[in-house]
């Protein structure tokens, strides 16, 4: 996709992707470079939809994107990140190092991907304050995931919680999208691999 593009088109991104991949190589079991080039639809390109491969790769593409930026002179003044990008933030700022960073991120991936599958992910046309007096309801089975913008909020959690959450929403002229994930991202379903991660 854009990362096969990017690579193909701009040497800046390529040479900071390939940076970024070096680090990241050591802790996973398939190069993130040979992801990216793998032919579309083959076994090696499906890796990318496995979140232990999917993080680092978003990390090395967000990266090489930022460099790309600063190469064309776009100096950004504050950084925030939502997910891997906060990873990518703390890196760029000058809070993580790349090695560290890598290894962060590789560990944050891999432990994720360990857990039981399971739960869903739906982003909705909604304020969080519209969906936060509804999650009591579900006893922890359903979380706030990201807040996108002032309508647009992902939930997360037990799959059930999830479709119910949608359904609400759809009946109530809400634009709902189930997300394709393989586990409920940022939802209390990630707990099990917290002490882990912290060590």
């Amino acid at each position: 996709g854009a990362g096969r593009e990017l690579y193909a088109a701009q040497p800046v991104f390529a040479r900071a992707f390939d940076e970024v991949a070096a680090a990241l190589e050591p802790h996973l079991d398939h190069p993130v470079r040979e992801i990216l080039h793998a032919e579309p639809g083959s076994e090696r390109a499906a890796l990318l939809d496995r979140t232990g491969h999917t993080q680092p790769a978003l990390f090395a593409f967000q990266t090489a994107l930022v460099r790309l930026f600063e190469h064309w002179g776009v100096r950004p003044a504050l950084l925030l990140g939502h997910s891997v990008g906060e990873l990518t933030a703390a890196h760029i700022a000058g809070a993580l190092t790349l090695p560290d960073a890598a290894a962060l991120v590789a560990a944050r991936g891999r432990l994720m991907e360990q857990l039981p599958g399971g739960g869903a992910m739906v982003a909705v046309e909604a304020t969080e304050e519209e969906v936060l007096p509804l999650l009591d309801a579900y006893a922890g089975g359903l979380c706030v995931a990201a807040v996108n913008g002032p309508r647009a909020v992902v939930l997360s959690g037990d799959a059930e919680a999830v479709r119910d959450a949608r359904d609400h929403w759809t009946r109530a002229g809400r634009r709902t999208k189930e997300l394709r994930v393989s586990h409920a991202f940022h939802s209390a379903r990630m707990d099990p691999m917290l002490d882990a991660f912290r060590a």
